[in-house]
């Protein structure tokens, strides 16, 4: 059953899905390595979906593949083998029908292997293709077919950027036209002394955030937001497991640092109840991990109604990374786009993603949809699993 009536729009939003197609993507680590408190990347894996409607029309969404190691496979043999059955071939009214629909179709199943991410995640990426598809027919920018409003430019920061090397990092992060940065932290208790450092380098114009990827404990967490409060961070992510008590989340958000998360959240009562807490002041849902735009759009709108802060999460391709681009603009708000910072043919073979950046913000551009017609040559050869489904 659907969640909410669907929203009349100026232009035709229907379509019958004739044809998905997937590629499991995995880049090679150039150098160094992808580092987070609880595990390290070998590679750097992407799912990408294209679906055709009957009329010819097409648009593209990425699926997440982070975790586990084995998962960009995974998820294309779990869209083609258990989704691609329920979505191909129908009339959809608009996007949003075909994503509760799938949600509600596909919970017994994931309850039943034990998969209710991949399956969120699977059906997040063809939510993206879906809008990608009738935003692109209506010939408006993606972001402009949310919201007629939506603004040209978001900012950005530089995410990923490991501890140890971050001063450098930093360095070339600026110069590439960025003036934030998240530090990823967790790793031992030299942090905090190496962030205090590090702070003494950020120019009173840019800010600095860390991440913790759920990496501590209360106690932990208490020390560590304790021992760097003069750094003004603007915000610290993740320093507590997504599913540790409110009553310590509350505890912690008390100390007066700002405090974000959302990533390893799914499903509006998840956010809702996030929201309700009062602990978050960024909330960070991502659009390939958990509801592709439907559902996203409106816990993001939920966010800034609330009087919180939405900034996408996002650390994979550069189809999901446009994606969440646009999302941002149409929300509003004064979120940032995240834009990891280590090399990833996946996320720069897209000419888009390195042109969009600019003195700190991300332009959004007039192209349909979101604006990617195809996948680069350098995103191609990488693909270790192709598997199309067709009516």
């Amino acid at each position: 059953m659907m969640e909410k009536q669907i929203i009349k729009r100026p232009y035709d939003s229907a379509f019958t899905i004739k044809r998905i197609d997937a590629w499991a993507c995995r880049a090679p680590i150039t150098s160094g390595s992808v580092t987070t408190s609880f595990g390290i990347m070998r590679d750097r894996p992407a799912v990408f979906v294209r679906i055709e409607d009957d009329q010819g029309c097409f648009g593209w969404g990425e699926i997440f593949a982070n975790w586990p190691a084995a998962g960009a496979e995974h998820r294309v043999n779990l869209l083609m083998d258990d989704i691609a059955d329920l979505a191909i071939g129908q009339l959809w009214q608009a996007p949003e029908e075909m994503f509760w629909s799938l949600d509600a179709k596909t919970q017994v199943r994931a309850i039943q292997c034990g998969e209710q991410g991949p399956f969120a995640h699977a059906i997040a990426g063809l939510d993206i293709a879906a809008w990608d598809l009738v935003s692109r027919r209506a010939g408006l920018p993606l972001a402009k077919a949310i919201n007629a409003n939506a603004h040209q430019h978001v900012p950005i920061y530089a995410s990923g950027i490991q501890i140890g090397t971050a001063q450098a990092e930093i360095e070339k992060a600026r110069k590439a036209g960025f003036d934030a940065f998240k530090v990823k932290v967790g790793f031992g208790t030299d942090d905090a002394n190496r962030l205090m450092e590090l702070s003494k380098t950020i120019y009173a114009t840019e800010r600095l955030f860390a991440d913790a990827n759920q990496a501590w404990a209360l106690a932990e967490a208490k020390a560590f937001l304790q021992s760097t409060h003069s750094v003004s961070l603007g915000w610290v992510e993740e320093p507590l497991r997504v599913d540790d008590t409110p009553q310590n989340w509350a505890e912690l958000a008390a100390l007066g640092v700002p405090l974000a998360g959302g990533e390893n959240m799914a499903g509006k009562r998840e956010f809702a109840n996030a929201l309700a807490s009062g602990s978050y002041s960024f909330l960070q849902p991502d659009v390939a991990k958990w509801g592709g735009i439907t559902g996203c759009h409106e816990v993001a709108r939920d966010i800034v109604q609330a009087g919180r802060i939405y900034c996408p999460h996002f650390l994979g391709g550069g189809i999901g990374l446009v994606a969440s681009a646009h999302l941002l603009a149409a929300v509003g708000g004064s979120g940032l786009l995240e834009v990891d910072f280590n090399p990833n043919i996946l996320r720069t073979g897209f000419s888009q993603v390195p042109e969009r950046i600019n003195n700190g913000f991300w332009a959004i551009g007039s192209e349909p949809g979101i604006g990617i017609t195809s996948l680069p040559d350098a995103v191609l050869t990488t693909a270790s699993l192709v598997r199309f489904c067709f009516v």
